[in-house]
């Protein structure tokens, strides 16, 4: 699952050196332009998933045809992965400064070229620099997303229309996915899966000349392009403060994708990999020293460290990391147990997902007709813990000979994603509150910062748990019996994961009341 925004701020105004622009007062997209807009941004969000469904299907037909090893198979999904969760913040603070309807726009256009040039891929190389290619494009679209939708519509006058944009973005990702599932199996049996990305991207193309259209110029207001440019992106952008984050990203990332695998406990002991693991633990620290002295400074910083301090926001952020952890690696131990233990086609086992998304789309379409009758601080909590039963279904009853797909994996499918579907607009509208109205991009991008950290250190750990578990195993109880109790441990792990969540939730969200009402 990816992500959305929601927040309160007086009438937005641009900021220059010294001048204050108030945006026109009918400046309210009608209903026919707001459909457009979130029609748009849907599209161009949920894109990315669809590609990310689609090769997950795929990868093995464009393994045997364009030689793809076997220790690289996964490296298409990673690199996409590494390269959007190093550069997100990077890029949403450049939307901020630029404008987020460009940057959105800019991402689209790549996305629609990344998806053409993986098409015409020959070898494996090319193909993970491409989807490396993707997850930059990735991360100029999703927060500048949020911050169109922030912009477009004010927390103050359209909450609705603001919560549902968010519900329906939340949404097509998970459509998305699932319509990637369904159509790589669709192209990989029939015409090939080059015209499974070709057109993916010419999709694209069509949603993009119409986000042209759609998305409101006047967006762009607070970042006028000018010969000045270039110096507030210098004066304004801390570029040491993204450094130093995105190389501790890349560096913890890039590890953390590498023990996903039957070796994990080898590759964790490979001098490199620990001198890189340890330096992006290191470089935490150290970002967080550079912003207090900006700050004294009175130096622009990525992320205050007084945000941290806000219970609510520090709490959401938490949640979030682990609610995204225990659903990706649920999902994945759930995936390699349909196909290792089970015996399930690696194209086809992919369509077991399929209850995932169509339950999404319920969670979502509920969110935005009932939030503003919820509390953030109930509905959280409990969304968390009815995901948390999705493991404890998966560890309780999975056998090496059962029971059938329908006795348990169906259930624990379609609840597992309920409680990041609930956590994406509530914890995108707690997260923007805590940034300023001209900085909402730069929120986007560390909600999405935060959940890609989640995913990767959620599917790391459980990774090298189960092999940690499985390994001693194998000669004594058998391959398929060692792999299952390897799993059991991991979904066990997820289980607990999620529980934390909902005492975290608890806790933090206590002050929260209703979202998705008007605020003056």
């Amino acid at each position: 699952m990816e992500l959305g925004q929601v927040i309160s701020h007086p009438a937005r105004t641009t900021s220059g050196p010294s001048s204050t622009i108030a945006e026109p007062v009918n400046s309210t997209p009608s209903k026919s332009r707001s459909a457009a807009i979130i029609f748009s941004i849907t599209c161009i969000t949920g894109i990315s998933t669809l590609l990310a469904g689609l090769l997950t299907v795929c990868i093995p037909v464009i393994a045997a045809d364009i030689g793809i090893q076997a220790d690289l198979q996964l490296w298409p999904a990673s690199a996409f992965a590494l390269a959007c969760g190093c550069t997100l913040l990077l890029c949403a603070t450049a939307a901020d400064l630029l404008g987020c309807r460009r940057v959105c726009l800019l991402g689209a256009l790549l996305q629609a070229g990344s998806a053409q040039g993986a098409g015409l891929s020959q070898t494996s190389t090319q193909l993970i620099a491409l989807r490396a290619f993707a997850g930059v494009a990735a991360s100029m679209c999703l927060p500048s997303a949020a911050g169109v939708v922030s912009s477009a519509f004010p927390h103050s006058t359209r909450p609705r229309t603001r919560t549902a944009a968010s519900s329906t973005m939340d949404g097509g990702q998970a459509v998305g996915f699932g319509l990637g599932l369904a159509l790589g199996g669709v192209f990989s049996g029939t015409v090939g899966w080059r015209w499974g990305l070709h057109t993916t991207a010419i999709l694209n193309v069509v949603v993009l000349a119409i986000a042209l259209w759609a998305l409101p110029v006047r967006v762009d207001d607070a970042a006028p392009l000018g010969w000045d440019t270039l110096t507030r992106l210098r004066k304004e952008l801390d570029w040491i403060g993204a450094l130093i984050i995105s190389t501790s990203l890349a560096f913890m990332s890039y590890v953390l994708s590498i023990v996903t695998d039957s070796d994990a406990g080898k590759h964790m002991r490979q001098s490199l990999n620990i001198v890189l693991l340890g330096t992006g633990v290191a470089f935490l620290p150290v970002y967080v020293f550079w912003t207090h002295h900006q700050k004294l400074q009175g130096r622009p910083a990525l992320i205050l460290n007084e945000l941290w301090k806000n219970e609510s926001f520090t709490s959401v952020c938490i949640t979030v990391f682990l609610v995204w952890g225990a659903l990706n690696a649920s999902e994945q131990l759930t995936a390699l147990y349909l196909q290792d233990v089970r015996g399930f086609s690696t194209l086809t086992s992919p369509l077991y997902f399929l209850p995932a998304p169509v339950c999404g789309i319920l969670t979502n379409i509920a969110v935005a007709v009932f939030l503003s009758r919820l509390r953030a601080s109930y509905a959280v909590p409990v969304a968390c813990f009815v995901s948390g039963l999705a493991p404890l279904l998966l560890a309780a009853l999975c056998r090496v000979n059962g029971p059938s797909y329908w006795e348990a994996v169906f259930q624990a499918i379609a609840i597992n994603s309920i409680g990041a579907d609930m956590m994406y607009t509530i914890a995108m509208s707690v997260v923007t509150d805590a940034f300023p109205a001209k900085t909402q991009a730069l929120a986007g991008g560390v909600f999405n910062m935060v959940a890609q950290i989640g995913k990767s250190v959620g599917i790391a750990t459980t990774a090298v748990i189960a092999q940690q578990v499985s390994s001693p195993l194998t000669k004594s109880v058998g391959a398929k019996e060692a792999l299952l109790r390897g799993y059991h441990a991991g979904w066990w792990f997820s289980c607990e994961l999620s529980f934390i969540s909902v005492a975290v939730s608890l806790w933090g969200l206590r002050s929260v009341g209703r979202l998705g009402v008007k605020r003056d």
